[in-house]
């Protein structure tokens, strides 16, 4: 970690928010002009690989450690999965906690990352027991911070129910020495494929109003875009097939909000 200048976690406090969408983007976007890599820990559902169209390639041992997945000649994105060691992309890890946290661990300390100015870490979600491994072994870095990610369903029912598990969130980081730098409110509205126009779905609002109750800064919302979706299909950046859309600037908007802090 010593070549690594910052370290940001993606977090959610449940799956299916688009979290690895999120941070594989930010990671594409911060590496058009920064040194960036990406390290995949959700260890049970690693979809970085497939995200990022790296499916079937390996990683090697070096007399550094681990050498991780480029994503082109240009070495400014490297990418670090445990989808790199499985024998096939469908194989289940089915590990117990200490194996898992041992991993975790592994993937901290033994991969030889050339020097990085930006270490996304997609974290699986929850608080699982890998989760606060990740929380544990980034801690120790002065330049490590958080981002949260959610969706307008997700914050309509905290805001309405309480606001108990963002708080514990929220804590866990601050206990932990970690920083949030802000909330990402995603799959807010629709991006529609003919005239662009983007309608919301759900109820909007909800994130600068959670982000004002916990005290820590709103980065903005993001639409369901289909393009979106069919770059993460094909494995591509999104920047580069839709580079004028709303969307990739609102992801350019974080990504620059990211670099400031």
């Amino acid at each position: 970690m010593n070549n690594v200048n910052c370290v940001i976690l993606v977090l959610s406090g449940k799956g299916g928010v688009g979290k690895s969408t999120i941070a594989t983007q930010l990671a594409l976007r911060l590496s058009q002009d920064k040194r960036v890599g990406i390290l995949d820990a959700d260890l049970c559902g690693p979809s970085v690989p497939k995200l990022l169209g790296l499916q079937g390639k390996q990683v090697h041992q070096s007399s550094g450690g681990w050498v991780p997945v480029y994503t082109d000649s240009s070495k400014r994105l490297a990418v670090m999965s445990i989808g790199f060691l499985l024998n096939n992309e469908d194989d289940a890890v089915i590990w117990r906690g200490p194996k898992k946290n041992a991993m975790i661990k592994d993937f901290a300390n033994s991969v030889a990352w050339e020097f990085l100015d930006y270490l996304i870490v997609d974290a699986p979600p929850g608080t699982s027991d890998e989760h606060i491994s990740i929380v544990e072994v980034f801690s120790n870095l002065r330049s490590s911070s958080a981002i949260l990610v959610t969706t307008p369903q997700a914050l309509r029912y905290l805001l309405a129910i309480s606001m108990d598990d963002v708080r514990r969130e929220i804590t866990f980081c601050s206990k932990a020495n970690i920083p949030v730098l802000g909330l990402i409110e995603n799959m807010s509205g629709y991006v529609c494929p003919h005239c662009s126009e983007c309608t919301n779905i759900f109820s909007s609002g909800s994130g600068e109003q959670l982000c004002s109750y916990a005290g820590i800064p709103f980065l903005g919302r993001l639409p369901i875009d289909p393009k979106l979706s069919e770059a993460m299909e094909l494995g591509q950046s999104y920047f580069l097939l839709k580079p004028d859309s709303e969307v990739a600037a609102l992801l350019s908007h974080i990504s620059e909000k990211l670099d400031l802090m």
